[in-house]
């Protein structure tokens, strides 16, 4: 499994359940990388999506412990039955969009995590491991800067050197 994320200078993610920043060019880098794919996401995530809905033109799964069960997604009670659900799918198929506390959980099973990093301070309240920091991960692709919405951002590829199987 992959994660895709934005993250601000501090590594920051968000605030008040919210995205810290409005990027069209990432928006779209996200929409082309995840379409057709499954993506993976807690049920705060899940509800800070316009109207609450899934994602269009992807398999959605929440993780939600105690939520109700939903026709227009997959929600799954436990870490368990989540690998369970992402069984059979190709793992480079497979997304996890977040929030903070699955990112957190689900990073040691990634193999790489897709990172939009923002050349600002978004004030955040809730924040992404600093993969620069972590002695498994390294940045094996930087792209250049590009403009979008008054930000200067990178896309950028961050790959584990020791992914934990699922069930392990």
């Amino acid at each position: 499994m992959r994660a895709i994320v934005v993250v601000d200078r501090k590594w920051g993610i968000g605030k008040g359940n919210d995205l810290l920043f409005r990027l069209p060019a990432d928006m779209k880098h996200f929409k082309e990388t995840t379409v057709g794919k499954v993506v993976l996401m807690g049920s705060n995530t899940l509800l800070s999506f316009p109207g609450g809905r899934p994602l269009k033109d992807r398999t959605n799964i929440v993780l939600w412990p105690d939520g109700p069960q939903r026709e227009d997604c997959t929600v799954v009670r436990s870490l368990g039955e989540l690998f369970g659900a992402v069984a059979p799918y190709p793992a480079d198929a497979v997304f996890v969009v977040g929030g903070a506390m699955l990112y957190r959980t689900l990073l040691p099973y990634c193999s790489e995590v897709i990172v939009t990093k923002v050349d600002a301070d978004g004030g955040a309240e809730v924040f992404f491991e600093d993969l620069d920091s972590l002695p498994n991960w390294s940045c094996v692709v930087e792209g250049e800067p590009l403009e979008t919405n008054g930000f200067s951002i990178r896309f950028c590829t961050y790959r584990n050197s020791a992914v934990r199987c699922y069930g392990s």
